[in-house]
């Protein structure tokens, strides 16, 4: 049996920035990765996503700086974001929050990314593995000179670690199987956490776009809200490079559009739909409802099929449910997607992944895992709890809604006053003011109680 300190589950962000801190702080550590295939990418690396890109302040949580990305990472640097409902939008050009990133925001290229953190936990010591899927962890109580935790892989061998660092991403393969044994009789990981209300599929296709419509998003992250049913569900344009834009969109799991009501006021329905529109539907029907008056989508908006996972289109899981804690009296730490920090309301979760990520390789390199649910609630809390405070508030919005929130909000960005956004918001209208007051109050009551598995659950 191979040994290691620690054994790192999942090479994505999370996994890989779990790495670089271990082996930074004089851990042996290794990656288990079990490799898939993408078309912008050579060999096989972890199950990356091209998400929406990094705002300001997300540089400053995920703890590095797009000046340490090498040439072709970042794509694109931002200067605004646009929502837009049926029938109003409104447009960001500053997020609110404080950061060492001067401008909005950034798109990136996301296998150079996974490429980029991959070399840096190499650099500092650690071990990447390809091909090494796991089949089974094995663990058991601290002591001795045995491992406490055995991973069994595909091809039959054992990689043994003190410390377990799961980051297999929002599917949790291999986590679910592991939280398992920490819980009380009876109950899975699997069931509290694959709710198919809450979770979401995100697909999305790599579009070249006619140059002078690309000369109007190029620096921007376009949103559409209350034009497809489901609970944070929306389509959207992010921009990359050379005239390439992602057009995709993010919906629940098991949406039964028979239970949707007003099915007319979705502009992204048909009448004739009997069931839920495929991604590539949807994709189609964004592109004709918002160009098709001026182009001709097929030929003026064709795929780019050396782009993304395959063919130019990927899809991807993102795991809504809120976060959980890790049952750190076992040594074992879930970071990035496997402990729901992605979010559907935000479209991504790299930033976070990383962070995450790094707090559990650090402790782990020190010898002790016990500060890591303080800690990454310290480094992320806020952030996790806006976004399940306004997916919350909006779960059940209807197109109607969205106009008039959209509205409302588009009202308190025209107020030019010195005033703080929160301050505008009460001189800017009853909307604008019920706006505030609904986020606020839903704020208070998740404050205590956005973890959906909390640390003192777990059974040792």
């Amino acid at each position: 049996m191979e040994r290691a300190d620690v054994v790192i589950v999942g090479g994505g962000p999370a996994g890989t920035s779990a790495a670089h801190a271990a082996a930074s702080g004089g851990a042996d550590a290794i990656v288990l990765e079990k490799g898939v295939p993408r078309a912008d990418r050579e060999g096989l690396g972890p199950d990356s996503t091209d998400a929406a890109g990094i705002l300001n302040y997300w540089v400053d949580i995920m703890g590095i700086h797009p000046d340490e990305f090498p040439e072709g990472v970042v794509q694109n640097e931002l200067e605004r974001a646009e929502f837009r409902g049926p029938d109003a939008g409104c447009t960001l050009y500053s997020t609110g929050i404080d950061s060492s990133y001067d401008e909005f925001g950034y798109t990136f290229h996301r296998a150079r990314f996974d490429d980029f953190m991959r070399e840096r936990a190499e650099d500092a010591g650690a071990e990447y593995r390809v091909e090494a899927s796991v089949r089974n962890v094995e663990s058991s109580a601290a002591g001795d000179d045995d491992p406490r935790h055995v991973v069994e892989l595909a091809d039959g061998s054992t990689v043994g670690g003190d410390f377990l660092i799961l980051a297999d991403g929002p599917q949790r393969t291999v986590t679910n199987r592991v939280l398992d044994r920490y819980l009380p009789d009876g109950e899975k990981a699997s069931e509290r956490l694959a709710s198919r209300d809450a979770n979401h599929i995100a697909y999305q296709e790599y579009r070249r776009f006619p140059e002078e419509l690309y000369e109007e998003v190029e620096d921007a992250i376009v949103f559409w809200w209350g034009v497809m049913p489901g609970e944070t569900a929306y389509p959207w344009v992010f921009p990359n490079r050379d005239r390439v834009c992602r057009v995709g969109l993010t919906m629940p799991i098991g949406l039964d559009l028979d239970a949707v009501e007003d099915r007319e006021e979705y502009e992204l329905l048909r009448p004739e739909d009997d069931s839920v529109p495929s991604g590539s539907e949807y994709v189609e029907r964004l592109l004709e409802w918002q160009y098709g008056d001026e182009y001709d989508v097929e030929e003026d908006f064709p795929l780019v099929e050396d782009a993304g996972k395959r063919g130019g289109t990927e899809t991807y899981s993102i795991s809504s449910t809120r976060p959980i804690d890790s049952p750190t009296g076992a040594d074992v730490a879930v970071a990035g997607g496997a402990m729901g920090t992605t979010s559907a309301f935000h479209e991504g979760g790299d930033h976070v992944a990383v962070r995450t990520g790094a707090i559990a390789g650090e402790l782990a390199a020190a010898g002790d895992l016990s500060a890591y649910n303080r800690r990454w609630k310290e480094a992320i809390g806020d952030e996790i709890l806006r976004n399940v405070t306004m997916a919350d508030m909006v779960k059940a919005y209807t197109p109607s809604d969205w106009n008039r929130i959209i509205g409302a909000a588009n009202t308190m960005l025209a107020d030019d006053s010195d005033e703080g956004l929160l301050r505008r918001g009460y001189s800017a209208g009853w909307d604008a003011a019920k706006l505030l007051l609904s986020y606020k109050w839903n704020k208070r009551k998740w404050r205590s109680s956005y973890t959906q598995i909390t640390e003192d659950e777990y059974v040792y």
